[in-house]
């Protein structure tokens, strides 16, 4: 199983991410350290990446996901994939399940805000949501819920193949 965890830079891709493929016992792939000294750089000063910058990386990404299929591996891949394009290129050939943080542009702004030691400025996040193409076949989870209640609903969503390609609703996080 290849999961990708995609979204808009601060959406917490990492995060859930990481959790996620703790839960389901299978490796992590964080999609940022595949980008080139240059893209790091670009986007370092403030420049947005443009899609020639990013065909090697997703390139690349597409690699590391082959190769989890290939040797039969399960793999959670952490990968922004704002454009459908972009996730066709990731994606091709390959049985992908999309998950899509979402959440509002101000809380994803603050959460850049207050973000330390990333190349990703929260000065860049208007360009993300100007290029966002919103999946329309993945689950769709609500960011503004702890960490672990969105894992919750992921291996929910992944274990019930039938609420892909819709939102999945809030599940109760014990802090009521």
């Amino acid at each position: 199983m290849i999961i990708v965890v995609m979204g808009v830079a601060g959406s917490g891709k990492t995060t859930v991410g990481t959790k996620l493929a703790a839960a389901l016992h299978c490796a992590f792939l964080e999609g940022d350290d595949l980008h080139s000294h240059a893209n790091v750089e670009k986007m370092s000063h403030g420049i947005p990446l443009t899609d020639a910058d990013r065909a090697p990386w997703l390139d690349a990404i597409h690699r590391r996901m082959c190769d989890a299929f290939t040797a039969g591996q399960s793999l959670v891949v952490a990968c922004s994939a704002l454009k459908r394009a972009y996730r066709a290129k990731v994606a091709e050939g390959l049985p992908a399940t999309w998950v899509y943080l979402k959440g509002s542009a101000d809380l994803i702004r603050s959460r850049l805000q207050h973000r330390a030691h990333h190349f990703m400025k929260a000065n860049m996040l208007a360009s993300q949501f100007d290029v966002l193409e919103e999946p329309s076949d993945a689950i769709i989870v609500d960011i503004g819920q702890p960490p672990d209640a969105i894992v919750q609903q992921i291996v929910a969503g992944v274990s019930h193949p039938s609420t892909a390609g819709g939102s999945l609703p809030p599940q109760p996080t014990g802090d009521a």
